[in-house]
């Protein structure tokens, strides 16, 4: 039999050996979040992209209108949102160049001139609807005149992109600072506007169409949401931390950036669905069908109290700001990839900036000009979306990170029924009817 100092003896060992084991766990889940946070920043830049003034616009209509009957929307454009921007970033990792640079190997001269000239219109429109966005924010904030604001945005967004000459990673931290801010000003709105969590379940995985018009609607909320110029811009988000890497820490790189995507996408997708939420609890419930994102600001007031309002306000205008930066990014993204002309930083910057400054300095319609933007979107997704399945879907130029045969098929039913939601989205617009 053991003595009792024996089992003391025994005693203190299991225990070195538990806080031992556990010490080991700790710190490999350290050295992972570590690990993680390294990579974490190129999804969150571009999940940006998916939170702009224009998902505000039509997010705020369809729960207005609708209650919580589109939220599904939202979640079936986010899933599909997140198989391309995977795809981007996979293609930019496999190749070591962004979409822009591969397509002018791939394709024709004359191929790479129409995708340039689509891949321009794309950056340019996002960014009309930015600076709109942000412009109004500052409108709705300080009751800044919006020529006023465009210029102040134009400013700022300069200031956003010079920080690139300090390196990615600060450009990064930026964005996430915004993306941060819009989180918690729409965290605010969904604790003031107590909405029904058992309907937003119910509705979130059951699909409906209430009636002809909820189509219309639901089309627009799904062409706000996926975005062509961010497809050009992550593959080349991804280089910073591409660069002399064999295939094997490729394939770890593309798994923390798959990672990255989950999270930052995620956090797009809760705040589309947080303003559809809020718009059908405060909106619907008083029987108001808003059309625009004034009268949003207006009617938060007197339903929801100031704070409402203003934290309605600074989303908007951090939304703006950053999307706006992005914006001008992927505008120079495409500027040097598909022609193979490199134009100086500054000029890239004016030109993808200068319609937006026409447009608010004009004083057209900011509603209007909104519109036209996510027309313009639509009409050139096509371009970004095929030319990056061809090249994913190609083992010499993919290599091991070739699409699998699923991958490929999901990859052109994805496709398809984006391209088929747009062109309904273009004929809407144009025709007026189905």
């Amino acid at each position: 039999m053991q003595n009792e100092n024996d089992i003391v003896h025994d005693y203190k060992n299991v225990k070195i050996d538990v806080y031992r084991t556990e010490r080991k766990t700790i710190e490999k889940m350290v050295a992972r979040i570590r690990k993680l946070f390294r990579y974490l920043g190129p999804a969150f830049i571009v999940s940006v992209a998916y939170i702009d003034p224009g998902n505000l616009a039509t997010n705020i209509s369809g729960g207005s209108t609708y209650n919580y009957d589109l939220i599904w929307v939202i979640l079936w454009s986010n899933i599909l949102a997140i198989f391309l921007q995977y795809n981007s970033a996979k293609l930019g990792i496999a190749t070591g160049f962004n979409l822009p640079e591969i397509c002018s190997i791939v394709f024709s001269r004359r191929v790479n001139i129409i995708l340039w000239i689509a891949a321009e219109l794309a950056s340019m429109a996002t960014t009309i609807a930015e600076f709109i966005g942000a412009a109004l924010g500052f409108y709705l904030l300080f009751n800044i005149p919006l020529p006023v604001a465009g210029l102040v945005t134009s400013i700022v967004t300069f200031a956003i992109t010079y920080l690139q000459k300090y390196g990615q990673r600060t450009i990064e931290a930026t964005i996430i600072f915004f993306v941060g801010i819009i989180c918690i000003a729409y965290s605010l709105e969904i604790f003031l506007a107590k909405p029904n969590w058992a309907e937003i379940g119910k509705h979130m995985l059951i699909p409906s169409l209430p009636d002809s018009n909820a189509l219309l609607i639901a089309v627009g909320m799904f062409g706000a949401t996926v975005m062509p110029h961010v497809i050009y811009l992550h593959s080349q988000l991804v280089q910073e931390r591409n660069i002399g890497l064999n295939t094997e820490q490729k394939k770890q790189h593309l798994a923390m950036e798959k990672t990255d995507i989950i999270i930052a996408m995620n956090i797009a997708f809760i705040v589309n669905a947080a303003i559809v939420v809020v718009s059908a609890a405060v909106f619907y419930k008083e029987g108001m069908i808003l059309n625009s994102i004034e009268q949003a600001h207006r009617s938060l007031e007197p339903l929801l109290g100031p704070i409402s309002s203003s934290a309605f306000a600074i989303a908007l205008l951090a939304s703006g700001f950053s999307s706006s930066a992005v914006g001008t990014m992927a505008g120079e993204t495409v500027m040097d990839g598909f022609i193979n002309i490199k134009f100086p930083s500054m000029m890239k910057r004016l030109i993808t900036m200068i319609p937006a400054m026409i447009i608010i300095l004009a004083g057209l319609n900011p509603m209007k000009s909104l519109v036209l933007s996510q027309v313009l979107l639509s009409f050139t997704l096509p371009f970004a979306i095929i030319p990056m399945l061809i090249i994913t879907n190609r083992r010499d130029l993919m290599g091991d990170f070739v699409n699998s045969p699923l991958s490929k098929v999901i990859g052109w039913i994805i496709a398809s029924v984006t391209i088929a939601f747009n062109s309904l989205l273009l004929i809407i617009t144009f025709v007026g009817k189905i």
